[in-house]
């Protein structure tokens, strides 16, 4: 004689009601397949103001702003570090505004101007934020320091700041160093706004 097996949750679905959810899923994904083919929504044409220059691409809907930057455009100054806009080292300018890259889809940057740390200065000629960085050595491995100065230059423009280390810190608390550096991209950062 057999023992019955004990009824759970997991096999109440299965058995009753599984059946009943499924039994019109198949044809809707057939209906579906039929009429999107085997490709997806496709690439799309997207045109780009990133530093002052138009870049007309095709990519699809899906694709952040980071990756489009990154892969398709070559200016790998802004970083994926954590890919989920929680560490800030993709941190660029969108109308002036700090947005992360990462959650930012490509699409939704049509019409407005990208800035990224290439936009911001050159070696020769660099941006006041960027010379701060350097005076004040705020930055040890260096990965997070783009979107450090990105998202200081945002904020200088967002806010006016004054020269407070405790409001810096506020301001900028969504930008991690994972070295530590804190204490200098502050300065920076003061000293910069002391001198605006």
């Amino acid at each position: 004689m057999s023992v019955p097996r004990k009824l759970n949750r997991r096999r109440f679905i299965v058995r009753a009601v599984a059946p009943t959810l499924l039994s019109g899923t198949s044809l809707r994904v057939k209906v579906a397949a039929a009429t999107l083919g085997d490709r997806g929504p496709g690439p799309t044409p997207v045109t780009l103001n990133v530093n002052g220059a138009e870049h007309t691409l095709n990519i699809e809907p899906r694709v952040t702003l980071l990756d489009a930057l990154r892969e398709r455009l070559d200016l790998t100054g802004t970083k994926k570090g954590c890919d989920q806009g929680t560490c800030g080292a993709c941190t660029v300018l969108v109308n002036g505004r700090r947005v992360n890259a990462c959650l930012t889809l490509a699409v939704m940057t049509e019409g407005k101007f990208v800035t990224t740390i290439e936009g911001l200065g050159s070696p020769t000629s660099m941006h006041p934020m960027q010379k701060a960085f350097l005076a004040s050595d705020a930055f040890q491995c260096g990965y997070c320091t783009p979107g450090q100065i990105v998202s200081a230059v945002g904020l200088l423009h967002e806010t006016r700041p004054t020269a407070d280390e405790n409001a810096v810190r506020t301001w900028m608390s969504g930008n991690i160093c994972r070295c530590g550096a804190y204490p200098n991209i502050v300065d920076a950062i003061r000293k910069v706004a002391r001198s605006t």
